[in-house]
């Protein structure tokens, strides 16, 4: 049994659940009697932008091996200087200036292109760390794994394959998938017996839900929903769930003391035996279906007139960027009601796997275009000789033998769509031209109007990748805007993480916003995403949200961004007005006056203060 635990956005409760659920199930196998049969319980945290599990499970790790992927290195004194290798890469890792070949690691994808154009072979592969996976003891009642992608690497896919090699066969093993819909989550999907989509009965936990629900089926798993936060009806997920037939899993409630328990680090089960209970009846009952895949929802043009937008006098803009190294820390909370206090500001939203922006901001579109991300391959089936080489040569693991004909001698290979990544290494090595590039529209981005500024929105594919160029798209028009709209400030809303999108969202900004929560997963994913941005020379400030709910980790995050030579700007209460304002579409500083409210307006003035030290 593989079971694949997964969200469409952060914070819903999936480490939560795979973490408790892990130790539920091995207690009771532990508890059967010793001559019986016991059934090992294997968990793998394959969220490798940000493990959270190893917080919980205090695990003791007796391997560590490092994930390995070969890397281009330029040899001088072979190199002609002929820009092959640079017309050649598809991600824009290679530059040629005054005859030096630079190599940009961050963008690399490790296709293997550059060193095949190359005729002078000066571009030599070597192995290069990635990032690293741990294991406990593979005979122990709870195995534990999990992978972390290195800081400022790209390639979590290769991560996520290397935890799943952990995989036995003869176990319960629970898959902890990172958040989203892109192609790290694909990977922890992918071959899993069930899915379970945690989600929390508001607006945008249905938003995402729905980005999760488009990709589990597209894959063929059978899924199931589990509501967190649940208030005992959630019609909003539950009428969602009937319209497209999935059934509800399971339910876990709105508990303060949950939450108290699990900043600290608590593993929930062990405090509150109903918990326990829940969770085991959700498995042995596990409720899953694979309907239909239903129409992917979209933005449409607006019929209203829009009115031109006001022209500034600013002479240049600053751009801030908001980001979180975990989803749900209110990072969207916080730039809706930022993009009210600024009053006017170009605004981008940069989470294009998971954009909810637009949720608060009841954008009107005036513009929409398709976004081209490059290329998938494609196999004329009647032309191919079924030699392989395509299928050797691939490193994405994206290309497969069709099922052969009795008495066929060449049998075809094909391209998995979804695991295509567009290098183009497969039709260089076809002998006889077999296989094509074709156009890839991976996602739309949109031009549109709110009560706040202009935004620059966007949504990926499911299961598409180079989510990296789409938030470039997002940005550059957001910069177009600022210039032409003399605007002094554009204010992004980020995605979370380490990987792609989050690189292409830091990388140029002015200034980047952490926002975190007083938890041991807050703290060390903020410390993540915080390493990430002085790795490319960006400013970063810190901002905890649900300060109140654990004070000892909040003075823990106040010593980290110290340490770090950044600050904490802002403390934003625990306030039900903040769910309730969520609940009823509306940016937090027009729903109410209460504390959380308050404290985000003190964060403003901060901010502008900020930058204005920044500017002088």
């Amino acid at each position: 049994m593989v079971l694949t635990i997964a969200s469409g956005k952060g914070g819903t409760g999936k480490t939560t659940l795979a973490v408790n659920l892990a130790h539920a199930l091995s207690a009771r196998e532990q508890s059967r009697p010793a001559a019986g049969p016991r059934r090992r319980i294997c968990l793998l945290d394959c969220d490798v932008e940000e493990p959270n599990d190893h917080l919980f499970m205090r695990p003791a790790f007796v391997s560590e091996e490092p994930v390995m992927v070969a890397k281009p290195v330029w040899q001088a004194d072979r190199c002609t200087a002929c820009g092959r290798c640079v017309a050649a890469c598809r991600y824009n890792a290679l530059a040629m200036i005054k005859g030096k070949v630079l190599i940009f690691n961050e963008l690399c994808h490790s296709c293997g292109v550059c060193s095949r154009v190359c005729p002078e072979e000066a571009l030599r592969e070597e192995p290069t760390r990635i990032g690293t996976v741990q294991s406990t003891a593979p005979d122990a009642p709870l195995v534990f794994a999990h992978g972390t992608l290195d800081i400022a690497e790209s390639l979590a896919p290769n991560v996520v394959r290397a935890v799943k090699a952990h995989v036995d066969p003869d176990a319960i093993t629970i898959i902890d998938a990172s958040p989203g819909t892109a192609c790290p989550v694909v990977e922890a999907v992918r071959g899993a017996d069930a899915v379970l989509l945690v989600t929390e009965p508001t607006p945008f936990g249905l938003h995402d839900l729905k980005l999760a629900v488009g990709l589990t089926l597209k894959l063929g798993v059978p899924t199931g929903i589990v509501v967190n936060r649940s208030d005992g009806t959630d019609r909003l997920i539950a009428d969602y769930a009937a319209t497209v037939g999935l059934p509800i899993a399971g339910r876990i409630p709105f508990r303060r003391d949950y939450a108290e328990a699990y900043s600290g680090g608590a593993v929930l089960v062990e405090r509150f035996p109903e918990l326990r209970e829940n969770l085991l009846n959700l498995f042995d009952t596990l409720a899953t279906a694979c309907p239909p895949l239903p129409p992917e929802e979209g933005f449409e043009l607006s019929a209203d007139v829009a009115a031109p937008w006001p022209v500034g006098t600013a002479g240049g803009y600053q751009e801030i960027t908001v980001i979180s190294g975990k989803g749900g820390t209110g990072k969207t909370t916080l730039v809706s009601s930022l993009s009210k206090l600024a009053e006017q500001a170009v605004l981008a939203d940069d989470d294009v796997d998971a954009a909810d922006l637009h949720l608060l901001l009841t954008p009107l579109v005036r513009e929409r275009h398709d976004f081209v991300g490059g290329t998938k391959a494609w196999i004329d089936p009647e032309a191919c000789l079924g030699c392989g080489r395509c299928a050797q040569a691939c490193r994405f693991h994206a290309i497969e033998r069709l099922p052969g004909k009795p008495g066929q001698v060449a049998v075809p290979y094909r391209v998995e769509p979804m695991a295509c990544e567009g290098c183009g290494l497969c039709r260089r090595v076809c002998p006889v031209d077999a296989i094509a590039d074709l156009d890839n529209v991976n996602g739309r981005w949109f031009l549109s109007s709110t009560a706040a500024g202009p935004m620059v929105h966007a949504r990926l594919g499911i299961a598409e990748e180079n989510s990296g160029r789409l938030v470039t798209q997002v940005r550059n028009r957001a910069a177009e805007l600022a210039t032409e709209l003399r605007q002094a400030l554009i204010l992004g809303d980020g995605p979370p993480g380490t990987g792609c999108p989050v690189i292409a969202s830091v990388s140029g900004t002015d200034l980047v916003v952490i926002v975190t929560e007083p938890t041991v997963s807050g703290v060390h994913d903020m410390e993540r995403v915080m390493r990430l941005s002085r790795h490319f020379g960006v400013p970063a400030v810190v901002v905890i949200n649900k300060a109140d709910l654990n004070p000892d980790q909040a003075q823990r995050i106040e010593a980290i961004a110290t340490a770090h030579g950044s600050r904490v700007i802002g403390r934003i209460p625990f306030d039900r007005q903040v769910n309730d304002a969520l609940m009823a579409g509306r940016i937090l500083v027009d729903h109410g006056t209460g504390p959380a409210a308050a404290a985000v307006r003190e964060v403003w003035q901060r901010l502008q203060a900020v930058l204005a030290e920044a500017r002088a």
